[in-house]
């Protein structure tokens, strides 16, 4: 699980961020809490606090500071944004200024993000958008077999934090069912199998290291016809 905050109000940003970390470990009291900037970061370390727990903790609770600010630390720390996102373990992440790439990698595997350049306001209406988008829609719209609507919606899924694993499997679980179905008016039984096979090559691969699966998934997605 991750939290994320950022921006180029850095201070504004690390007070929520202590804020957050306190009010953890009042409710946690039993969790282990532990910290990685620039300096004390080792990999090993941090495979261990995505897997690891304590032996009398159901939880840790990982501070992670301003990593992106060390090029290579980054580069291994956004390779493990996936299993952050998907560890037992509590992560606050804090950065400053960051380019809009990484912000967007770590936004999208975060439970809540905040970035300190917005608005209350603006982060109200984010977090309401992200809240309204139903994942299903996008079944829905592959039902109907509308590639631009598909498409948008992908997108808007990817931008409000959904894992893209995710979504591959309720575009598959639409299309199996489909085709379990015997085909629908917008699909014919051997479109659906073919549809099922890119989707089944694209998690493949995607698990092999060929490739991410968000980039598999949209591209499978646009080339609908």
């Amino acid at each position: 699980m991750i939290y994320f905050f950022h921006g180029k109000n850095i201070e504004k940003s690390r007070v929520k961020a202590h804020d957050l970390i306190d009010s953890l470990r009042k409710k946690k009291p039993d969790a282990s809490f532990f910290k990685l900037d620039t300096e004390s970061f080792d990999n090993a370390k941090m495979q261990e606090y995505i897997g690891g727990q304590g032996l009398f903790s159901n939880k840790y609770i990982v501070f992670l500071d301003r990593l992106c600010e060390d090029k290579e630390i980054k580069e291994q720390f956004i390779e493990k944004l996936k299993e952050i996102k998907e560890s037992e373990n509590i992560f606050i992440i804090l950065e400053g200024k960051i380019d809009k790439v990484t912000a967007g990698k770590i936004e999208k595997r975060s439970e809540k993000f905040i970035n300190s350049d917005l608005t209350e306001k603006e982060i109200e209406e984010k977090d309401n958008k992200k809240e309204e988008l139903n994942i299903f829609e996008i079944a829905n719209a592959l039902a109907r077999r509308n590639k631009k609507e598909i498409w948008m919606i992908y997108r808007q899924l990817i931008d409000s934090g959904k894992v893209p694993e995710e979504i591959h499997g309720v575009l598959f679980w639409k299309a199996k069912t489909m085709l379990i179905a015997g085909g629908t008016h917008n699909w014919e039984k051997e479109e659906l199998q073919d549809l099922l096979d890119k989707l089944i090559t694209v998690y493949h691969e995607a698990r092999r290291g060929n490739g991410e699966i968000e980039i598999g998934v949209e591209r499978v997605v646009l080339h609908i016809s």
